[in-house]
């Protein structure tokens, strides 16, 4: 049989890694493009175990256009989009690095894909691209606001590219037989969890920037304690709400994307990704405690700069298009987390 082959950028990352396995179980041939600055090598033998075979493996920078020249010797079907720099409280204080990587090094590498006439791209997009939204819960009509950290930003700008190549593209095809230039942007809101097999999931290196990690940690006493950043937002108990949705779902709605585009051959189209609930930071720590029978030991901290008060979703639109929405409940995802966690050496 004739796989179709996958370019994932950051394949090697947290939600890059568990796409790459949904990619393989729906019939694809997942390509992995990963220069390891947030990822580690361990995790391509642990994916080659899950998928049963060893996986075609790039170690460079998705920018590095050279270096990926013999990507390119065989034809691809389409370019999943997640390598880039994504801790908020990081972009904060180190914005050249965020415009650098994750504008950079995309644009160099969106270029690559439309001279190779790769037919459909699916971008890793964020909630944060709505800022601190109007109303909740947000669709996908929501106006984007002044991004609250330059990892924000820097995903509103990503989407943008993309629409401009996407026109670029259309425009340069017209009327000819050219395979069409088809996008769709992913706006997630916040994945957490671990393959169910233990075998991946989300291994920040140094200290966390995510809840969930940080929250494990604490909980294996890797950590002293997980500071919770503010308790005095405007919220029903003082701290932030999120939208939480298990990884191995999220991994899924990119197959689904990629499907869409099969059936819409240049089509251009943005969906939410979310449970379409809104958790707060003590209620996942009372969900973990309750699920695992675990203790995390936590304090109060100051508020984090970039944080917005409370977003969650709706995903309306990806199950009435996609045909996607979420399976896994927040229990189940604290639950895999844990035993993700409790495997680590």
């Amino acid at each position: 049989m004739n796989r179709k082959r996958i370019a994932v950028t950051g394949g090697l990352g947290y939600i890059g890694s568990h796409t790459v396995v949904a990619l393989h179980e729906a019939g694809y041939t997942p390509v992995i493009v990963d220069d390891l600055r947030n990822s580690n090598a361990d995790v391509l033998e642990r994916l080659g175990g899950i998928c049963g075979a060893p996986l075609e493996y790039y170690a460079a920078d998705c920018g590095d256009v050279q270096a990926l020249a013999a990507l390119f010797d065989t034809p691809l079907h389409g370019a999943i989009h997640f390598a880039a720099d994504k801790s908020v409280g990081e972009s904060v204080s180190s914005p050249e690095k965020y415009f650098a990587n994750n504008l950079g090094a995309m644009a160099r590498w969106v270029e690559a894909l439309r001279l190779h006439r790769v037919a459909h791209v699916v971008f890793s997009s964020s909630c944060t691209v709505y800022g601190e939204p109007s109303s909740l819960p947000v669709d996908e009509s929501a106006p984007m606001q002044d991004a609250t950290s330059p990892y924000g930003y820097t995903k509103q700008a990503g989407e943008q590219l993309l629409r401009y190549a996407h026109a670029a593209a259309q425009s340069a095809n017209h009327g000819s037989s050219s395979p069409a230039f088809g996008v769709v942007l992913l706006r997630y809101f916040n994945p957490i969890g671990a393959h169910p097999s233990a075998q991946i999931g989300e291994l920040p290196l140094g200290t966390p920037a995510n809840l969930v990690p940080y929250l494990t940690q604490a909980a294996a006493g890797l950590r002293s304690e997980l500071v919770v950043f503010g308790n005095d937002y405007p919220t029903a108990d003082g701290t932030c709400v999120r939208d939480y949705l298990h990884v191995c779902d999220l991994a899924e709605a990119h197959v689904a994307a990629l499907q869409h585009l099969e059936r819409k051959p240049g089509d251009l189209d943005v969906f939410n990704l979310g449970s379409g609930d809104g958790h707060s930071v003590l209620e996942v720590i009372r969900s973990f405690e309750t699920a695992t029978g675990t203790t995390v030991p936590h304090r109060f901290g100051p508020r984090r700069a970039g944080d917005v008060v409370a977003v969650y979703a709706t995903a309306d639109k990806a199950a009435k298009i996609l045909n996607w929405r979420t399976k896994r409940s927040l229990d189940q995802a604290l639950e895999d987390a844990w035993r993700w966690q409790k495997s680590l050496k």
